[in-house]
């Protein structure tokens, strides 16, 4: 066995470069590392897998002939199981505690050089009934050199964590009730499956990241460490790169191509090349909503007497630092020297059951939070650290992403061997991950600080090295262009102290404290937030979970609550139904279960809207807040913005209204009316107009203004509506002279040049839902302009709120929204992928495809639109097709 020097780069990377430097030539194109023998050989076919009881064999030797599954590697046994057939996702086998054998038959002859990027968790590898390596974290990589004469048969063998639980350790400090068992704190290993209450029992068992065979092409290479800085206006990109063979360092040239500019590389040793490219007045690398995610292509180029070209993909030049603020107590998080507003989500994963999720599965998610207004995502310390596909989407994406380390909530042990292991895995996660421009920030861990105050732990009997010596230090050798905080939560008296440093926000949400806390907790930095039970359309209701019940035990069970409370999140957004909409949840889910559901999908989307609204006004404390989470884990309603199936939730549509880079909106201030905020986080200055317009009846405007206004690059303006309008109108309804004038407000950006609505706001002086009326509704089946998709358009008589559009062939783009009267909007329809059993982590195994999906799958994806729009202040919905 032998340590990885530098990082282990998978080359089948797919990487879409339409974001590369303009004078590219690839611009527009895609480039797949696959095809080359100077890259590993995955070893992804031929596998099978065998589950036995724990310690039933002790070697491949004594194994069975008979019982093996064909296996799925990169993969894990839960993963076998479901191409089987054999998971059972609503009471999974605890995997974990049994043992697990994989085999391989592997032919060649000399040496060799396996690699494995990740098994989990307990492993031994056997060659030929030979045990040649253990690894007891599943987040560290290995080499093992082998000679092949022939045909050799390569055994994994995954142990039960029963006796690692079971091994005594110094005694914990606290245990908290997040994972089971407790002493999971000793086994590196992702709490992903041993969080009850708000996570399926699917444990990770099996080589979860690939495999690989290092061979004999003269050239193939080992490791590539690739890095970049600025100095001043230049970009510099530093190379490593380790091959597997040793070379002619006297007759072998080679240069490193950066966006077309070319230095050449020295050989440091016959194994080993390095060098610098600097790049001139680099253009930056900006997260989407401030600017362009600019990569460049690398290229190496090697000349022994025969010319080759290889593409290293591509890296991107940013500058990333926190400003804390005068007193200590803010976080601010600034890129190429400007404030970000960072907003997006807490990540879980791609698929639960592979731990991975294809690439197409990635790119959805990443276009759905991009389209969002989402400019980063957290990897939390309860998942794991993810594939290099996804920080490489993530670069191109323009998406931000906050890193903990796979940390949380426990009293970590704090021998040599425990701390030998946690320095091994970070170590190897910076360096493999030291290329992407898109690491933001790196955290300690989650909740580990906080699970030890709130027990009542004093500050000095809650500390530990590992967050503040171990970590901090590898972070500064390793990655130093990005920020470290110990803990997330960090920064108060009490490390969940909402008005200094990180916070875990749930005032609005589990604490089911009035919008108005919002504001006066003072928020600086929110890594999680605003968890809601988000519930999905009727058809992932029905598809996928099986009922559209929200008191059946399928419903309850895919509801997410805490660990010995006496309440779910269902019920927290049911407090906010009756307190914000003044309905009672119990009795209209049982007389009308429909509109109990639409209510429950509008309520979320107008909470995360009004808060994130008070977040981004002029003269917030906040610099920033990550919803907990951007997708659910099974099929309900789960906390995750995106369903299961991978399909957006409303939750996901009221972010969007909201956290856009070019913003209009409006908060309540009470006696002084309403503010009027606008936003351009763009770095061009925005011309328009700005139409302010109140109407009684949903259609009869009372009053309306409508002006030219700037608004400078990287600008936050707020203006009074009083003084826009140039009058006093009572806006809030707080004067109450006589009855209310008007039932909304509405505020709307206009593009100068092309009259186009850029964003709108609307504030409602009264939320109640009991009024319904006709709202003059039509909605038109169209060809899209392109003539390749189709489009509704809708347009209404009457204020319409929260428009909803239901169809079994295709999504809206746009949905959960409000309508002004008299505007005609326009709808894009995407067409849905057919709904299978693997198509979520948790779909039941005998889920039959909808009509709809059948049309699909026999090549009808043109098929004209049909289904419904609704609004929850009409009498009717409004079908066409």
């Amino acid at each position: 066995m032998r340590a990885l020097r530098g990082a282990p780069f998978f080359r089948d990377l797919t990487v879409d470069v339409s974001t590369l430097d303009p004078a590219a030539d690839a611009r527009g194109t895609r480039m797949t590392f696959c095809a080359s023998p100077l890259w590993p050989q995955r070893l992804d076919t031929g596998w099978q897998c065998l589950s036995t009881l724990a310690g039933a064999y002790t070697s491949p030797a004594e194994l069975p002939a008979q019982g093996w599954l064909v296996a799925p590697v990169p993969g894990t046994v839960a993963s076998a199981r479901r191409a089987a057939g054999l998971l059972d996702v609503a009471h999974p086998a605890p995997l974990a505690f049994d043992d697990h054998w994989y085999r391989l038959t592997l032919i060649g002859t000399g040496l060799r050089r396996l690699r494995f990027h990740g098994l989990a968790t307990l492993a031994e590898v056997w060659l030929d009934e030979v045990k040649q390596l253990e690894s007891e974290s599943m987040f560290i990589a290995h080499d093992l050199d082998i000679e092949l004469n022939g045909a050799a048969t390569l055994v994994l063998c995954f142990r039960s964590l029963t006796p690692a639980l079971a091994a005594k350790r110094s005694r914990a400090r606290w245990r908290p009730r997040l994972a089971s068992p407790p002493t999971l704190r000793n086994v590196r290993t992702t709490l992903l499956g041993h969080m009850p209450g708000w996570c399926p029992a699917i444990q990770a068992v099996g080589p979860w990241r690939p495999i690989e065979l290092l061979g004999d092409a003269p050239h193939a290479f080992d490791t590539i460490d690739l890095t970049s800085r600025l100095e001043r206006d230049d970009g510099i990109v530093s190379l490593t790169l380790r091959f597997l063979h040793p070379h002619d360092t006297d007759t072998c040239r080679a240069t490193l191509s950066c966006g077309g500019h070319v230095s050449s590389l020295q050989w440091h040793d016959a194994y080993t090349l390095t060098g610098n490219v600097r790049v001139p007045d680099a253009k930056r690398w900006w997260p989407h909503t401030h600017g362009v995610p600019t990569l460049y292509p690398l290229t190496l180029q090697l000349d022994d007497g025969t010319a080759i070209s290889e593409s290293l993909g591509s890296i991107g030049f940013r500058r990333i630092e926190v400003n804390r603020g005068a007193n200590g107590s803010d976080f601010t998080l600034r890129v190429n020297d400007v404030p970000v507003f960072c907003r997006g989500a807490c990540w879980t994963s791609a698929d639960l059951v592979t731990l991975a999720g294809t690439e197409a599965q990635l790119r959805e998610t990443f276009e759905l939070a991009r389209a969002a207004g989402m400019n980063m995502l957290r990897v939390g310390g309860t998942m794991l650290y993810e594939s290099d596909l996804f920080y490489a989407l993530a670069d191109e994406y323009g998406l931000l992403i906050w890193q903990d380390f796979a940390l949380a909530n426990f009293d970590y042990p704090s021998d040599a061997a425990f701390s030998a292991l946690i320095e091994r895995e970070a170590s190897q996660f910076l360096i493999r991950t030291r290329r992407f421009a898109s690491l933001a920030v790196l955290c300690g861990g989650s909740e580990v600080d906080q699970q030890a105050a709130m027990l009542g732990l004093p500050a000095a009997r809650r500390e530990q090295a590992l967050f503040t010596e171990l970590l901090p230090a590898l972070v500064a050798r390793e990655r130093a262009d990005v920020p470290y905080v110990s803990n997330s939560p960090s920064g108060g008296p009490w490390p969940f102290s909402t008005n200094e440093g990180i916070t875990h926000y749930y005032g609005v949400g589990a604490y089911q404290r009035p919008l108005a806390d919002a504001r006066r907790a003072q928020v600086r930095f929110a890594a999680e937030c605003l968890a809601f039970a988000n519930v999905p359309d009727d058809a992932t209701l029905r598809d996928a979970l099986g009922t559209i019940q929200p008191h059946d035990p399928r419903w309850k069970a895919a509801v997410p609550r805490d660990p010995g409370a006496g309440w779910d999140f269902d019920d927290v957004r049911d407090y906010y139904l009756q307190t914000l909409y003044g309905v009672e949840p119990a009795r209209i889910r049982y007389e009308d279960p429909a509109r109990y559901l639409d209510l429950s999908r509008a309520v979320v989307a107008e909470l995360i809207s009004d808060v994130f609204a008070e977040w981004r006004r002029a003269g917030s404390s906040c610099s920033g807040a990550l919803v907990w989470q951007l997708q659910d884990l099974r099929a309900g309603a789960g906390w995750g913005m995106i369903d299961a199936t991978g399909r957006p939730k409303s939750a996901l549509h009221g972010f969007a209204h909201t956290l856009q880079p070019l913003q209009v909106t409006l908060t309540d201030e009470g006696l002084n009316g309403l503010d009027i905020h606008l936003i351009n986080e763009r770095a061009q200055t925005f011309s328009g107009e700005l139409e302010l317009a109140c109407l009684r009846d949903g259609g009869v405007k009372v009053m309306s203004a409508r002006r030219a206004l700037t608004l400078a690059p990287r600008s936050l303006q707020r203006l009074s509506a009083a003084a826009h309008l140039g009058q006093f109108f009572d806006f809030t309804h707080a004067y109450r002279f006589g009855p209310r004038a008007h039932d909304v407000t509405i505020a709307t950006l206009y593009d100068a040049v092309s009259g186009e609505i850029v964003s709108e706001a609307f504030h409602l002086p009264e939320r109640s839902v009991h009024a319904r009326d006709d709202l003059g509704m039509t909605v038109d089946v169209e060809r899209s302009s392109d003539d390749d998709g189709w489009q509704l358009a809708i347009e209404t008589k009457r204020f319409a709120r929260f428009v909803h559009i239901i169809d079994s062939h295709y999504r809206a783009t746009r949905d959960w929204f409000h309508l002004a009267p008299n505007r005609r909007c326009i709808v894009p329809l995407v067409a849905l992928e057919p709904l299978l059993p693997d198509a979520c982590a948790t779909a039941p195994q005998d889920v039959v495809a909808p009509a709809a999906n059948a049309a699909f799958k026999a090549g009808e994806t043109s098929a004209a639109p049909t289904g419904e729009v609704r609004a929850i202040n009409a009498l009717s919905a409004i079908f066409y097709g």
